[in-house]
């Protein structure tokens, strides 16, 4: 996109977006009045649950995450969205990440498929923003990263999810361990009458998905509700067999006594997804020559039916020989299992609450990973000579083979795009638990300079993993569903001396690990809500945490397999049978403190700080020589929001200070096939910004919905423990970051006799961003359409959505692997993930 077209594009979000705000400030209409039960925030949780969002004015809409009692979400001191089922149905988010990029501050990388994805929250340079997800208040897993998982992966959308809360800073480190934003799914539950809904979903990427769900009575106490899914997608990208598929379900069983609420829940899933990996878009010899006629932009992946049966060779702790098959197809397969219950009563004038839950699952993890760039099969191959001369004999030439012909098949990269290509064969296994739980008090106190709403709490858990990682690295052509190559070495007379590859794998099992954690942790927790007058209320909460790790490691080195008919198993890694044991102790200390005052029921402002503390993660404790590091995150929020009629606008300004960043990381080494490079740089991350969220409702049937988020991400304070110079690091834009993105969605409803139809559309910008540290490379800025219909006749409904419909290209990632210090050598990637192409889903529901 050019400098102009960008810049146009980015005034065009701004207006938008100020077209939102003008009326919002303008409005004088008086707000629908809200029940003094609400006003004062003391609704139950339950009652809070029964009516859906989208049916409510913005300033009735009650949210329960990050707040002492549920509260109405004008009314709190800190930024949070809440999202009914049905107001999830209209966005048709095609994945987790997806839906919260439709939110302020939430910038999203949804094309790794359909979990796994990138989510960075107000600039926190993490894969995952420091955001923990939870279901009806409690985690699934108590950190927010499991190993190759995380809280998209266990926490699955379907229509038991009652509605999401998404709490972005504020008080999330109090009521979270590892918190700077929490993502909060609640679960349905039954009630006086028998409610279900059947749900078909039927997508142009051969999605086909069921969803059920039925919630009622069992007698004048006792209440259920069950309900899941079944999906199999052949995906975006055309990997040569299924991407995901399986399903999940969950289900409650609610009973009321005299002394409250007790309820009992049961999840379960059992789910394969593939990962997508970056592609290479552009010929690294000549980035002007498009690879697309080779690998397509929209639909073309590493991913192949070649990869179906992968041979990996390692030697275990005795010394012997271990040979595993794996296949491709497999994708991200997770199961697991989750018990849970919970108590809500009183107790004279406290008002209890006692979480708890089990998980038990297992993960086995097969991805295909971009490593280095295509290079030229001639080049390529002749960087192999001395070696294979030093193992087979003087070599005259080499030739390349369809692998697993024994060169019989040969393969000609000069009649193709004359290029080859390495990537990372990524076998990865984990048993893990966790058992959790948060009990709570919370009592109101009535004084002489208002009233307080104090809330203590202790979080406990005992929880852990085993891990074990196997990588190969493969030689391939430069295609979609690519054919893994050998490269054979030849004679002068012709006669085949040996082989570089072995079956198309160039380097067995370069990378071996394997380890196992325990941990226990510990947390208590206050936080006190004083109501100063009618006006002014302010907030303040600490939370001081004491964690135990305890691990091992199995130490590796490296070891000639003794095949001398190939180079592939020279530098294999190998278990030495010696273990690295770790022990660990640390606590962290967190804290917030927020205001907000409201200068009359239409308008108002809030302040806040808060101080988050992030230990090492459970797997660091089995970890080869780890890095130790406590991380700090401090964010500064300062908002003004103004609601006139169901219009409204909130409008944040915030100041993020994430220390200390370990920028260090492990690059990729093209020779040895292991990612053994390592730069370590040390700083902070800076971001300053503002986010806009907002509704103008022009008339009851139109109106616009949309979010914007303005930012400036930067490296500050730079340093090297091996003195390379940080100076070219310091103020450059953060890693993937962009300074502007966010959405407008207008939407029109009308009736067609007794059919309700409403019509919605989208577009969604993305700002330019980095690939690496120096800024060399440019993931360029992008954007897209999107539109869909809702005919609701009754019980029946009928939606048609497409995505991306204008086929707009955008990429996110680049190639991680290799060009995070200096870029890809071209001023725009030639190598990244790219966005999903035009897509479209039908589904139809009936609701009882």
């Amino acid at each position: 996109m050019s400098k102009r077209k960008s810049t146009r594009t980015q005034g065009c979000a701004l207006v938008a977006l100020c077209a939102i705000a003008a009326p919002v400030l303008a409005q004088t209409a008086t707000q629908d009045a809200v029940a003094p039960a609400q006003q004062q925030g003391v609704v139950a949780q339950e009652s809070a649950a029964a009516a859906p969002a989208s049916d409510q004015s913005d300033a009735s809409v009650v949210v329960v995450t990050g707040s002492a009692r549920p509260q109405r979400r004008f009314d709190v001191s800190y930024a949070v969205n809440a999202l009914s089922q049905k107001e999830v149905q209209k966005l048709a988010p095609q994945n987790m990440a997806d839906l919260l990029g439709k939110l302020p501050g939430i910038q999203v990388e949804a094309t790794g498929g359909e979990v796994q994805n990138i989510t960075r929250v107000r600039g926190i340079p993490t894969d995952d923003g420091l955001a923990l997800f939870q279901q009806d208040g409690l985690p699934l897993f108590t950190e927010i990263n499991g190993f190759f998982f995380r809280g998209d992966s266990l926490n699955r959308y379907d229509l038991m999810t009652n509605r999401l809360e998404v709490v972005r800073g504020g008080p999330a480190p109090i009521y979270a361990s590892q918190a700077a934003a929490i993502v909060n799914s609640t679960t349905v539950t039954g009630g006086e009458q028998t409610r279900g809904k059947a749900q078909v979903t039927l997508g142009t990427t051969g999605l086909t998905r069921v969803d059920l769900m039925q919630s009622g009575k069992i007698d004048d106490r006792t209440y259920y509700a069950i309900g899941g899914f079944l999906r199999e997608d052949q995906g975006h990208r055309d990997n040569g067999f299924p991407n995901d598929r399986g399903g999940q379900i969950r289900a409650n069983i609610k009973r009321v006594t005299d002394a409250g609420v007790l309820k009992f829940s049961v999840n379960y899933l059992n789910d394969h997804n593939q990962f997508y990996l970056p592609i290479p878009i552009a010929d690294p010899r000549n980035p002007s020559v498009s690879l697309d006629k080779y690998i397509n932009y929209f639909d073309g992946t590493m991913n192949s039916p070649s990869l179906q049966n992968v041979t990996q060779k390692y030697r275990d702790s005795n010394g012997n020989l271990q040979t595993d098959h794996r296949d491709l197809d497999n994708g991200r397969h997770l199961q697991f299992g989750n018990v849970g219950v919970q108590f809500d009563g009183d107790i004279g004038e406290w008002r209890l609450s006692a979480k708890g839950g089990y998980t038990q699952g297992r993960l086995d993890f097969d991805a295909y990973y971009s490593t280095s760039n295509p290079a030229d099969a001639t080049a390529f191959a002749n960087g192999f000579k001395n070696a294979a001369t030093a193992a087979f004999g003087p070599v005259d030439h080499f030739g390349y083979a369809i692998a697993g012909t024994n060169g019989a098949q040969v393969y000609n990269p000069n009649s193709a795009s004359g290029l080859v290509m390495q990537g990372q064969y990524r076998a990865a296994s984990s048993s893990f638990y966790s058992a959790q739980s948060d009990i709570n008090l919370t009592r109101n106190f009535q004084t002489a300079m208002g009233n307080h709403d104090v809330k203590f709490g202790v979080y406990t858990s005992a929880y852990g993993q085993t891990s074990k990682s196997v990588y190969n690295d493969m030689l391939t052509e430069v295609a979609g569903k690519p054919r893994t190559l050998d490269l054979i070495a030849y004679a002068a007379n012709g006669s085949m001396l040996g082989s570089v590859t072995d079956n198309g794998v160039l380097h067995y099992t370069s990378t071996l690990n394997q380890g196992d954690t325990d941990a226990k942790m510990g947390a208590f927790y206050v936080n006190d809500t004083w109501e100063v007058n009618s006006r002014l209320r302010l907030d303040a909460g600490l939370r001081a945490e004491r964690y135990h790790y305890n691990g091992y490691a199995l130490l590796t080195n490296q070891v000639n397999l003794g095949d001398p008919t190939t180079l592939a198993d020279d530098t294999t890694r190998a278990f030495t049978g010696a273990r690295q044991d770790h022990t660990y102790n640390t606590t962290t200390k967190n804290w917030t403190a927020g205001a907000n005052y409201d200068f009359s029921e239409q308008f108002g402002g809030y302040a806040r700080i808060s101080h988050l503390e992030v230990p090492p993660s459970l797997q660091v404790a089995a970890t080869v020589d780890p890095l130790v590091l406590t991380t700090k995150a401090d964010q500064y929020e300062v908002g003004v929001k103004a609601k006139a009629g169901r219009s409204y606008l909130y409008v944040t300004g915030f100041y993020t200070k994430f220390n200390p960043l370990n920028a260090s990381f492990t690059a990729f080494n093209p020779v040895t096939g292991r990612n053994d490079q390592t730069v370590p740089f040390f700083g902070q991350a800076i971001v300053k910004g503002a986010e806009f969220d907002g509704a103008w409702y022009l008339t009851n049937r139109f109106y616009l919905n949309g979010s914007l988020t303005l930012q400036d991400p930067q490296y500050k304070n730079f340093v090297s423990s091996v003195g390379a110079d940080p100076s070219q690091v310091v103020g450059n834009q953060i890693i993937r970051e962009p300074k502007v993105f966010g959405n407008i969605r207008p939407s029109y409803n009308f009736n067609v006799g007794d059919k309700q139809v409403d019509v919605y559309g989208s577009y969604a910008y993305t700002g330019k961003r980095y690939v690496d540290f120096f800024n060399a490379t440019e993931l360029p800025a992008y954007h897209s359409f999107g539109a869909g219909v809702t005919v609701t006749q009754g019980d029946w409904t009928l939606q048609i959505v497409g995505d991306n419909l204008t086929n707009a290209k955008g990429l996110t990632e680049g190639n991680t692997r290799t060009d995070t210090l200096s870029g890809q050598g071209t001023q725009q990637a030639i190598y990244g993930r790219p966005v999903f192409g035009r897509s479209g889903r039908i589904v139809l529901s009936k609701a009882w």
